[in-house]
């Protein structure tokens, strides 16, 4: 059930060869990138493929057109044209020798590196998660990286906010720990300034994609969406009630799963279905929208377990080194392994925003910390669950499929408007102790297609994506 993260957390979450021209046929090569590149051009604030929204302490930015990845300077990249368009390795930068941490085994990778243009925050941020959607055929995978720098004009280090790969028999996807410059740090998958009372921020930011693949192959990683959502969400133990809005009586068909039906299965990822609440959400809005596993996809899975896809999903997005499923980029990273599907990580400042995607068709994944008696129904209490919002009644409040439950046929609950809304949106709380903790601000995970409707399109740039 838990996503637990370090108490200091406040959210509860790089030589072209003769055959370059035939690699690139058909592509369109990146300029090269100097060995230290100097500063890009900054975006607007709010422009190209996302931003805040007016009032917002949230803004979400995504790289995900041939035009965007052009803005972006490359060493051994190329976009890839198509009807989804993306960054490949052309012609590798050179090799690399990369150590797993977790299997202790050294093997030699070609690389390929796109960096983005320097994206100016409309309000600086104290916290940055960034989330990507990629395709890593077997031999290959992708590092993530940030550099930021501060509103005292200094600059971070390169952050790796992900080692990621969609299988696991090449590395072992991961989160780096121990990353920090006494200034910020990373906290598994989210940057956040050490003491916010200074007055520090975080006031622009470069991502960067490193791709690799195994010498002398030609296969390769495709990055389609690369983004990063920074926020500053004011400290809070309660926020503002909201009226029933757009969404009032509606509600989608999302399928139940409940992590508890795979408690004491596969230890080895998290210990088993009692912390599964993350995949077991992902899952259930993969499948809302039509995708599934293969029967050769599940062939792994113990046939005598129920669900076996949950399984599936708690294996492919496990963090080897954050020991657990719940790893915010990691799960929307697997829901865009996915024919044609589309995942991010981001924070909405309202219930308000979540009924508007409920109203265009797109359930979300909330993630939020209580007490046992700060939300009726539920039956627990938690430091850390992920949910799924699957719409409202006719009075507003929220219908979610609650994974935290003893069946699928129980997953269904009904929590009441306001205590919904204030231990998602909150920041701080207490604990049943009486200390102080952190909330999780609203954070969420939105999954949806790669070509939605013209309604959900609305919906999305209406909350700064795109």
């Amino acid at each position: 059930m838990t996503d637990s993260r370090p108490a200091t957390r406040r959210t509860v979450l790089a030589a072209a060869v003769a055959t370059a021209a035939a690699a690139v046929a058909s592509q369109t090569a990146l300029s090269p990138a100097a060995a230290s590149p100097p500063p890009a051009t900054p975006s607007a604030p709010g422009a190209g493929r996302g931003g805040s929204r007016a009032g917002s302490t949230v803004d979400y930015r995504a790289w995900t057109s041939a035009t965007d990845w052009r803005s972006g300077t490359g060493q051994g990249a190329r976009v890839s044209a198509g009807r989804r368009p993306g960054i490949a390795i052309a012609v590798p930068a050179g090799t690399t020798d990369y150590t797993d941490p977790h299997t202790g085994r050294t093997d030699a990778w070609e690389y390929a590196v796109w960096t983005s243009p320097v994206h100016r925050l409309p309000v600086p941020a104290s916290e940055l998660v960034a989330s990507w959607n990629a395709h890593t055929p077997a031999g290959t995978w992708i590092r993530t990286e940030m550099r930021g720098t501060y509103t005292d004009g200094t600059d971070t280090p390169w952050y790796t906010l992900g080692v990621w790969a969609a299988g696991d028999e090449d590395i072992r996807r991961t989160s780096v720990d121990d990353q920090g410059d006494g200034k910020s740090s990373v906290w598994t998958d989210t940057f956040a300034i050490d003491d916010t009372s200074t007055g520090l921020r975080l006031a622009s930011y470069r991502l960067r994609a490193t791709l690799h693949r195994a010498p002398g192959t030609d296969a390769t990683p495709v990055v389609w969406r690369l983004g990063a959502m920074g926020s500053d969400v004011p400290a809070r133990f309660e926020v503002p009630a909201s009226a029933p809005g757009v969404a009032a009586g509606i509600e989608l068909d999302v399928p139940r799963y409940s992590q508890n039906t795979h408690i004491g299965q596969y230890p080895e990822y998290d210990n088993g279905g009692e912390a599964w609440c993350s995949p077991t959400s992902s899952q259930m809005i993969i499948e809302y929208w039509g995708r599934k596993p293969t029967a050769e996809d599940l062939s792994w899975v113990n046939p005598e377990y129920a669900d076996p896809q949950v399984c599936h999903a708690a294996r492919f997005t496990y963090d080897y080194q954050y020991s657990g499923c719940g790893n915010w980029p990691f799960n929307t990273a697997y829901a865009a392994t996915y024919r044609d599907m589309q995942g991010i990580v981001t924070r909405l400042d309202s219930l308000a925003a979540a009924e508007c995607l409920i109203r265009a068709g797109i359930p979300l994944i909330t993630s939020q910390s209580f007490m046992e008696s700060e939300l009726d129904g539920a039956g627990y209490g938690t430091a850390g669950h992920l949910m799924t919002v699957i719409g409202f009644t006719e009075d507003g409040d929220v219908i979610a499929n609650d994974p935290a439950s003893d069946s699928n046929e129980s997953v269904r609950h009904v929590y009441k408007r306001r205590q919904f809304e204030n231990i998602w949106l909150r920041t701080k709380r207490y604990n049943a102790k009486g200390q102080v903790r952190s909330g999780t601000g609203g954070i969420c995970y939105i999954l949806f297609p790669a070509s939605p409707s013209p309604a959900q399109r609305r919906a999305l740039r209406s909350l700064g994506i795109r």
